[in-house]
């Protein structure tokens, strides 16, 4: 495991169980991790593996049955809602397959929305800062279009620029380029090498896709609600990445 003491997020010991008894489902067994500033961890695993729900813990999204989940140095247990919300709000930003855009609003109010939202952006810097992460994914030039107007590429680096607009320092993707063909698969892949790199985020992306795996600096393997394996690496250019 990863030297805890800069760690961006870390679990020791965890497990998650729905319900309970002989109808009880074992999620996640025993997990340790710990997720450093720069990196890209790809988990991969079938259906059912727990890569979800381990993503969903990562994210205080989902409550850890038994053991311990902080983030950026902050325990997640005995919160209550409002201050999980508020962790979620200071350090994580999720990225989905589908790209979950408001379709009546355009690119740059899609990411304004999120910055206003969240308060993590001074009122007199939000237009500065939609512009500047638009830049960061290319695409200045189709700020004023609605997502109808916009390619599946188009759509999710709007959703990477959103994600982005808070400055979090935990990036949770979950399975960001299933909806996309390879070579706008690869450009995403590479702006999410980029921002771990260029910001020292913590990448984290959830695939059953093995060829993504080329691109990460750590992959894991889930299988049955535990690491079944973990493997340091040279990551490759996500321009190299082949599926």
């Amino acid at each position: 495991m990863s030297n805890t003491t800069s760690a961006i997020a870390q679990l020791t010991g965890v497990t998650k169980t729905y319900g309970e008894g002989e109808a009880a489902v074992h999620a996640l067994r025993g997990i340790d991790l710990a997720l450093e500033p720069g990196e890209v961890v790809v988990v991969l695993g079938p259906s059912g593996s727990g890569k979800t729900t381990l993503l969903n813990i990562l994210g205080g999204i989902e409550t850890a049955t038994a053991g311990e989940v902080r983030i950026n140095g902050t325990p997640l247990a005995g919160k209550d809602p409002e201050e999980l919300a508020t962790i979620r709000r200071d350090n994580v930003s999720f990225i989905f397959q589908f790209f979950n855009l408001i379709q009546t609003l355009t690119a740059s109010e899609n990411v304004q929305v999120i910055a206003e939202l969240t308060e993590r952006v001074a009122r007199d810097e939000v237009a500065q800062r939609v512009q500047s992460v638009l830049d960061d994914v290319d695409l200045a030039d189709r700020a004023d279009h609605f997502p109808g107007q916009l390619s599946g590429g188009q759509q999710q680096r709007v959703a990477i620029a959103r994600a982005l607009v808070t400055g979090p320092r935990l990036l949770l993707c979950d399975e960001p380029t299933g909806a996309l063909d390879l070579d706008t698969g690869r450009t995403v892949l590479a702006l999410l090498q980029q921002t771990a790199r260029a910001d020292q985020r913590s990448v984290v992306i959830v695939t059953h896709n093995q060829g993504i795996a080329t691109m990460a600096d750590r992959v894991l393997r889930v299988h049955d609600g535990s690491i079944a394996s973990e493997e340091r690496q040279t990551a490759g250019s996500a321009q190299d990445v082949s599926w």
